[in-house]
């Protein structure tokens, strides 16, 4: 019944009366072939669409002895023309118009059953969605774990590359460092390179210059 109060909550009330009629007797046409097994052997169901007069023999000269309401089970006895013969549910025989028959439950019966299926789906429907939601939010967890695990990565690395920067400023400085003072040392290399050759050269002089005034000395004293 839920079904009908949502498309009412949806629609005016002759739209309503409308579709609920429309769903109604497709559930009653797709219950019909469940229906089929139990509507075996001689039962019959007095048509839906009225109640009707039940004679006491088989035809219209009989006289009317009652009335069987829609929808009532009775059984088959036997078939005579236009007439069949039934028993009704207190046990008694009449003669029934064979066209005011029906070898399916009434809507009445099998509303309740068509009830219950509609209410089981519905709970096999809902078990699905939730089952989805389970699902769904499963992954938007692990989604959600992913991304926060992509950030702490992103973050890693930008903190590795703010560090590399900071590594290749401090090598250029080093460098830059390394490079000043191998100018001073070759300089100092330099300076103590001259010295040494102009000690050598001052030597070459001098030392020869003092040689020979020795000489002399020593030939002077001979």
């Amino acid at each position: 019944m839920s079904l009908f109060r949502h498309f009412s909550a949806c629609v005016s009330p002759l739209q309503t009366r409308a579709l609920g009629a429309c769903l109604l007797g497709g559930l009653l046409t797709i219950g019909a072939p469940v229906q089929a097994e139990e509507a075996a052997g001689n039962a019959r169901w007095v048509s839906d669409s009225l109640t009707t007069y039940v004679r006491s023999g088989p035809t219209d000269g009989y006289r009317i002895v009652g009335t069987l309401g829609s929808g009532q089970k009775v059984e088959l006895l036997s078939t005579q023309g236009d007439y069949s013969q039934v028993r009704g549910e207190s046990g008694n025989t009449v003669w029934i118009p064979s066209r005011d028959l029906q070898e399916v439950p009434g809507q009445a019966e099998r509303l309740p059953q068509l009830e219950q299926k509609v209410a089981e789906l519905s709970a096999e429907l809902k078990g699905i969605d939730d089952t989805w939601k389970t699902r769904v939010q499963g992954m938007q967890e692990t989604l959600d774990s992913r991304k926060k695990l992509i950030d702490e990565l992103q973050a890693a690395r930008t903190a590795l590359d703010s560090e590399l920067s900071e590594a290749r400023a401090e090598l250029r400085d080093v460098q830059a460092q390394l490079g000043e003072e191998n100018q001073q040392v070759l300089m100092r290399y330099m300076v103590y390179g001259g010295s040494i050759a102009g000690a050598g050269l001052l030597a070459g002089l001098i030392l020869p210059t003092m040689l020979r005034v020795r000489r002399k000395r020593n030939d002077q004293w001979v």
